[in-house]
C-alpha cells in the first residue's frame, strides 16, 4: 500500500486547508474541501481505480455535511460520521484489495 503522487497531493492539499481555517470562514473552507475531493475523485477514477474514486466522491457528501453545520443537529452528526466512516472503508478497501475489482473486463 504506497502512496503515490496523488496521495502526497491530497496530503499537502488538506494541510493547507486545515491552515486556510485559521484565516477564512468555516462555509468557504467546507466548500473548498469539497471541490478538491471532488477533483482527487476524478483523478482517481482516470487512473482506474474506481472504489477510491467512490471514497473520496462520499467525502464530498461529507463536505457538504459540514457546510451544513452538524453541530447541534442530531441527524446531520449521523451522516456526518456514517459518510466519513464509509469513505474510510471505500479508500482502504480499494487500496488493499479487499474489494472486487469492477474496473477490468475478463
Amino acid at each position: 500500500m504506497a502512496m503515490d503522487t496523488l496521495d502526497y497531493a491530497a496530503v499537502v492539499g488538506f494541510a493547507g486547508l486545515v491552515i486556510a481555517t485559521r484565516f477564512l470562514e468555516g462555509v468557504i473552507v467546507a466548500a473548498a474541501l469539497g471541490g478538491f475531493v471532488l477533483s482527487l475523485s476524478l483523478w482517481r477514477l482516470h487512473a482506474g481505480r474506481p472504489w477510491e474514486a467512490l471514497g473520496w466522491l462520499v467525502w464530498v457528501g461529507t463536505a457538504v455535511i459540514l457546510a451544513l453545520g452538524p453541530a447541534g443537529r442530531p441527524v446531520l452528526l449521523v451522516a456526518f460520521i456514517g459518510s466519513m466512516l464509509l469513505g474510510v472503508g471505500l479508500l482502504f478497501g480499494g487500496r488493499m484489495d479487499l474489494l472486487p475489482d469492477i474496473w477490468t473486463l475478463e
